[in-house]
């Protein structure tokens, strides 16, 4: 792949580029098929079916699921969060969640705990931005219901430990919805390892698909628990009018995004093939070269976890005499160098790093395209920014 004319890292909000097979594929089924998903018996719609199944099943085989149909393919991550959210609550529930955790999170449970009944305990965090999973325990009461915590931060980038939490919800008979959006793609995920009763994420980030694409993985504990939260056209059971029961098309109402899911499906053949092992450890190495950079660098104040294990691809850090918004601006205009600044849709984690009062942190999260000139180009960037500053 032919090196891009900027330095994109802004992986974190949305993968770019995408590998060719991204486009072409999206390309190919607008001009060749353009047919919707289960909704006629002629050969593209054939051919359209098959290729959304073959998508579900290659996410099943990501999160390491035997039953594909338990892969519900949804709008957006925050659409996944919603679906989840909203279906499983009910008055009178109690939720678990943390202050690291980003808006699609956060608001859905404002929203319930003012006019829903829930309660909500928001659990802190240390100075790095990592949960301990005592203080998990500690919140549960009769009532609760749900536990729902990011599986990284997408401020410090740093790694939950969800699997050491999950055992506590088993423990407890209380779900565990696990919010994937800075994991799934960029490193291996097993949902049974985990103890994830539902996990959500975009199909736009990690798994290099297209914008307008997310998922959630519903297991068969959490199945029963879970109502629907928008109903509509499935294109089976079609005479009669409430919405079937069985999996996923009793939480997939209405036509798919088809050119997204199949992009998405391209997206996941590249990580397949490549392998999320080598992925993983690209990434990993090339933030680990960005922490270290900046570590040297006089004004710069670097958050989250410095262990590259502990670590997602995601850096965030403040440049002594910027803004962060104004030094994301001049990093872009003079330097072609693209990253994201602000409060990135997680207010309470910048509330916790003291970084809130002042306009939030500017992030930099390198994607699998990304190569060390690049990121010694950002380093360097950032140190000129700091001398003069």
């Amino acid at each position: 792949m032919s090196p891009p004319s900027r330095i994109y890292l802004d992986n974190a909000a949305t993968s770019w580029p995408k590998p060719p097979a991204v486009y072409d594929a999206v390309d190919r089924y607008q001009r060749e098929l353009g047919a919707p998903a289960g909704r006629g018996t002629y050969a593209e719609a054939t051919s359209t079916n098959r290729l959304v199944d073959a998508t579900r099943l290659a996410v099943a085989q990501l999160l390491g699921v035997r039953e594909p149909k338990r892969v519900v393919f949804t709008f957006n991550g925050t659409d996944a969060l919603n679906l989840a959210i909203h279906g499983v609550l009910r008055p009178g529930d109690h939720v678990v969640t943390s202050v690291v955790e980003h808006n699609s999170v956060l608001r859905p449970l404002r929203e319930l705990e003012i006019s829903g009944g829930v309660q909500v305990t928001r659990v802190g965090c240390d100075d790095a931005g990592r949960i301990d999973p005592d203080d998990v325990a500690k919140a549960f009461r009769p009532n609760s219901r749900l536990v729902a915590l990011t599986h990284a931060s997408n401020v410090t980038g740093a790694v939950q430990p969800i699997a050491e939490i999950g055992a506590i919800c088993r423990q407890r008979d209380v779900l565990l919805l696990v919010d994937a959006a800075q994991t799934l793609g960029h490193i291996p995920i097993d949902v049974d390892q985990l103890g994830a009763d539902l996990l959500a994420a975009p199909g736009h980030k990690g798994t290099l698909g297209p914008l307008g694409t997310g998922l959630l993985y519903v297991s068969a504990l959490a199945e029963p628990h879970l109502r629907t939260v928008r109903q509509g056209g499935t294109g089976t059971r079609s005479e009669e009018d409430r919405q079937p029961d069985s999996l996923p098309d009793r939480f997939e109402a209405g036509n798919h995004n088809v050119p997204g899911i199949v992009g998405l499906g391209a997206g996941i053949a590249y990580l397949q093939q490549t392998g999320i092992e080598n992925v993983a450890s690209h990434i990993s190495q090339l933030t680990q070269r960005l922490a270290a950079g900046f570590l040297q660098i006089e004004g710069v104040t670097l958050f989250g976890p410095h262990a590259a294990a502990d670590r997602a691809g995601i850096l965030s850090i403040t440049i002594q005499g910027f803004e962060p918004q104004e030094a994301a601006a001049v990093l872009d205009a003079e330097y072609r160098i693209q990253v994201r600044s602000g409060i990135h849709c997680a207010p309470l984690m910048h509330e916790r790093l003291g970084t809130l009062a002042t306009g939030g942190t500017v992030r930099f999260s390198p994607g699998p395209f990304n190569t060390t000139q690049e990121i010694d180009a950002a380093v360097q960037a950032v140190a000129e920014l700091a001398a003069g500053g």
